[in-house]
């Protein structure tokens, strides 16, 4: 193994200054060559267990993927890995942690949340660039008719539209005071639909984890609607992932748990975020970790989300 990592260490090495050496004459193969090495070595990150190394880490990766793109502005894999990244970075150490410093530094906070959604607007626009390598006029289309634009992508493009619709989904979140933002959900929930359509086990449950997000936020649903619907999905994400995604107990606690003013199964959605063992999925290990790191927050906040309200029992169907 050691033999190995050092053999892929240099060869990355090599490759870095050959890419990015001025009139190199095989500068242009090394650069796709470290644009395919880097896109496909995404469980680097995401099977690490240290959270703060890798807080610290990953924004090296991504200005590498930036200067690679400079060189080298239509490698899909670059782009792909590109928009999940930051989606990813943004949504685990920035966004994620602004409930957490807000109860400490409410300016700091707020620097928090405008970085955050300048990291989603960077994410989203390279996952636009990515569809547009592989579908010339994408872009413009999807300005034009996003249906019929959409209707162009195939499985292989559903991966680039899952982080496209996070990233997007992620910063009208953070803007519910901007009724220009707020008028992109229907996008958002257009490009996820599609991605349910090509590839519904996209990310082992992620898909309709998603879906319980927008499904919480929609307004033409009855109450009663919206409650059988994000059980419908939390079940689904719980039999793709095999339970083994902490995020989709914690995102049923936001959503539903909460509308619903079930204090009891909010506990024991959390409760159950925090018993999966990370061990079981290696290559999920940082996403279990932060997860995991939300459901501790909110179960120290229980009596902010529920106020006075008693405690209500409820039961699980998973």
């Amino acid at each position: 193994m050691g033999i190995s990592m050092n053999h892929i260490f240099r060869s990355i090495m090599i490759l870095c200054l050959l890419a990015f050496a001025p009139g190199c004459s095989i500068k242009k193969i090394a650069v796709n060559k470290l644009g395919n090495m880097l896109a496909a070595s995404g469980s680097t990150f995401t099977g690490d267990n240290d959270t703060e190394l890798i807080a610290a880490a990953i924004p090296f990766g991504l200005k590498l993927y930036e200067g690679l793109l400079a060189e080298a502005p239509k490698h899909a894999g670059l782009l792909l890995a590109a928009s999940q990244g930051f989606t990813e970075f943004s949504y685990a150490f920035v966004d994620g942690r602004i409930d957490e410093i807000r109860g400490q530094d409410l300016d700091a906070a707020n620097a928090a949340r405008d970085r955050a959604l300048k990291l989603y607007r960077r994410a989203y626009a390279y996952g636009v660039r990515g569809l547009e390598v592989r579908h010339k006029g994408f872009a413009k289309a999807l300005d034009n008719d996003a249906a019929a634009a959409l209707k162009i992508c195939s499985k292989r493009d559903a991966p680039q539209l899952y982080w496209m619709a996070a990233a997007l989904g992620l910063e009208i979140s953070l803007s519910k005071d901007s009724p220009e933002m707020i008028a992109q959900l229907p996008l958002v929930e257009a490009m996820i639909a599609r991605v349910e359509e090509l590839d519904e086990r996209y990310g082992d449950g992620s898909v309709p984890e998603f879906l319980i997000t927008l499904t919480a936020v929609r307004t033409d649903l009855k109450t009663e609607d919206q409650h059988k619907i994000m059980r419908q999905q939390f079940d689904r994400a719980i039999q793709l992932s095999k339970g083994r995604h902490a995020s989709a107990y914690v995102s049923f606690a936001e959503n539903d748990c909460v509308m619903a003013k079930n204090q009891g199964e909010f506990r024991s959605m959390l409760e159950k975020a925090l018993a999966v063992n990370i061990e079981l999925d290696p290559d999920n290990r940082l996403a279990n970790l932060v997860a995991q790191r939300r459901a501790r927050w909110l179960l120290g906040h229980i009596s902010d989300l529920f106020l006075d309200e008693e405690p209500m029992r409820g039961s699980t169907s998973s």
